[in-house]
């Protein structure tokens, strides 16, 4: 069997990145974060393991990092606490696994994927995914891990109102989003990961496009893997992930043709802003966003490290 030259890419959100409120040392955090993730992944990767695992290990590095949207630094709801999903799916047998609206995990990609190896289900939601977690030890924390001043800040701008945005819509110079996650590994398995903790000051149990299997994240090796990250609401209206996949499989696109109709034409159609990270199982990468900037980085196996912030 032909072994795969293998690639992870990962995201940590699009927005609104002005470059007028980046300083040096802002720059130098992002960039040193979405490293560590990639190193997480690519050594799994190197040493011959599987998509899954290295999807799962990339997207742990940015949920235990401040940075990023997801994990401990999670944005705050209307009541003044963080409700996290994830979801993860593999390619070879479009196995997934799910969560949504949970408290307290510090690690959601990792309950996710135990919802996929471990339950005969695919998405568990709130109190239920929590119960289900201590069943499988997963790792839990106060909330006073989950506390950063920058979010607390960004939601007092907000709280008490009927205002619920993504972080750049409240404040423009500081976007950190959504987490995610898509690799290649050597037997030619393609796998995608997703992590956030959704809208600043979301009300009613409000669950995104992450957690979402064929609207934030999708899986087929047939086609490809894929992470979406941006305004939800949309990514759900426009099924984005799928959309990719299906402009593959039935209409004979290229990964690079796909992403850039979706992103760049249906998503834009019905009023949607955000980006994508995809990979198909001959090692294309495509990282398509329609907002100003995305974080972003690619490892492809024997080449150096990409890392961006801004479009072209």
């Amino acid at each position: 069997m032909k072994m795969s030259r293998t690639v992870l890419a990962i995201h940590g959100g699009a927005g609104t990145l002005l470059k007028d409120d980046m300083n040096p040392e802002k720059e130098a955090a992002y960039l040193a974060a979405l490293k560590a993730s990639l190193l997480a992944g690519s050594a799994i990767l190197d040493k011959g393991g599987s998509a899954e695992e290295s999807v799962e290990a990339a997207v742990i590095s940015m949920e235990n990092s401040p940075l990023f949207n997801a994990g401990k630094g999670s944005v705050f709801t209307a009541d003044g606490t963080h409700e996290m999903d994830a979801a993860i799916m593999l390619g070879k047998n479009t196995n997934c696994g799910a969560v949504c609206g949970i408290s307290g995990i510090k690690n959601p990609i990792s309950l996710a994927r135990s919802v996929m190896n471990k339950s005969k289900h695919v998405l568990l939601a709130t109190k239920g995914a929590e119960t289900f977690a201590k069943t499988v030890g997963a790792e839990f924390q106060p909330p006073e891990y989950f506390y950063d001043e920058l979010r607390f800040n960004q939601w007092q701008k907000v709280k008490g109102s009927d205002t619920f945005a993504l972080d750049h819509d409240i404040d423009p110079g500081r976007k950190f989003g959504t987490v995610g996650a898509v690799a290649l590994d050597v037997h030619g398995n393609i796998a995608a990961a997703t992590s956030t903790g959704g809208m600043t000051n979301k009300r009613f149990g409000r669950v995104g496009d992450s957690p979402l299997i064929g609207a934030g994240t999708y899986a087929n090796n047939a086609t490809c893997a894929v992470s979406c990250t941006g305004s939800g609401e949309y990514f759900i209206r426009g099924v984005v992930a799928y959309e990719v996949s299906a402009l593959m499989e039935f209409k004979g696109m290229s990964l690079q043709k796909a992403c850039d109709e979706v992103i760049h034409k249906r998503l834009l159609k019905i009023g949607g802003d955000g980006g994508l990270i995809a990979v198909d199982s001959k090692g294309n990468v495509c990282l398509p966003f329609n907002t100003a900037g995305m974080y972003r980085g690619i490892a492809r196996q024997g080449e150096p490290m990409e890392l961006s912030i801004y479009g072209d």
